[in-house]
C-alpha cells in the first residue's frame, strides 16, 4: 500500500469519522440511565427575578414544600434569555451559606459584641425610631407660611428587586411619613 497525501487524508478522516459515530451511540441513554432519576423531576417551578441588580434577570426556582432544590436561568424570559452573571449564577448561596444570619442581631450603643433579639422587639424599634426621627424633623410649613408636611430627617433608598407595584406602595407609604429624599437603586 503506497500511502500519498490524498489517501492519508481519505483513511484518517474516514477513522475520524467512524470514531466519532461509534462513541456517540447509546452514550446519552447509558449516561441517563446510570444517573438515575434528576432531582428536579417532580420539583414545583416557580419564576422569579434576580435580587441582585437592576437588570431583572429571569430566574427558575425549583422547589419541594419548602426546600429550594434549585435556581438556574429563564430560558424564556425576554431580557437574560436563560443566562446569568457570576452573582446570579450563585444566588443559592443566598439559602445554603453557613454564614448567613438569621434572625435579628443588635448592638446596643458602646457595646462590642452583637446580640440576638426577636423579630417583635426589632420591628418595634424600627418603628419606634422611624417615628421619633419623623416627629421631632417635621416641618409643617416652610418659611414662607406655605405647607409643605414634610421631614428631611429620613431618606430611603428602594431596591432593583421591587416590581412596579412594590415601588408604588413604597413611594405612597414614605410620601405619607413626608419623606423627600426617595431614591431607587436602579438609578444610582
Amino acid at each position: 500500500m503506497q500511502l500519498n497525501r490524498r489517501s492519508f487524508l481519505k483513511y484518517s478522516g474516514g477513522a475520524v469519522a467512524s470514531s466519532v459515530i461509534g462513541l456517540g451511540l447509546g452514550t446519552n441513554e447509558a449516561a441517563a440511565e446510570l444517573a438515575g432519576p434528576l432531582a428536579i423531576q417532580y420539583a414545583r417551578e416557580t419564576t422569579t427575578i434576580c435580587p441582585y441588580c437592576a437588570v431583572g434577570c429571569g430566574l427558575i426556582v425549583h422547589s419541594r414544600g419548602n426546600e429550594v432544590l434549585n435556581i438556574e436561568g429563564d430560558p424564556d424570559h425576554p431580557i437574560n434569555k436563560g443566562t446569568l452573571c457570576s452573582k446570579g449564577s450563585s444566588i443559592i448561596q443566598l439559602r445554603d451559606n453557613a454564614q448567613r444570619i438569621t434572625e435579628p442581631m443588635y448592638r446596643a450603643k458602646g457595646a462590642k459584641e452583637w446580640q440576638k433579639v426577636s423579630w417583635d422587639w426589632a420591628l418595634d424599634q424600627i418603628a419606634d425610631r422611624v417615628k421619633a426621627a419623623r416627629d421631632s424633623s417635621f416641618i409643617a410649613t416652610n418659611a414662607k407660611g406655605q405647607v409643605v408636611n414634610r421631614t428631611d430627617a429620613l431618606a430611603s433608598v428602594g431596591s432593583a428587586a421591587l416590581d412596579n407595584e412594590e415601588c408604588y406602595l413604597l413611594q405612597k407609604m414614605l410620601r405619607s411619613w413626608g419623606l423627600v429624599y426617595i431614591e431607587h437603586q436602579a438609578r444610582i
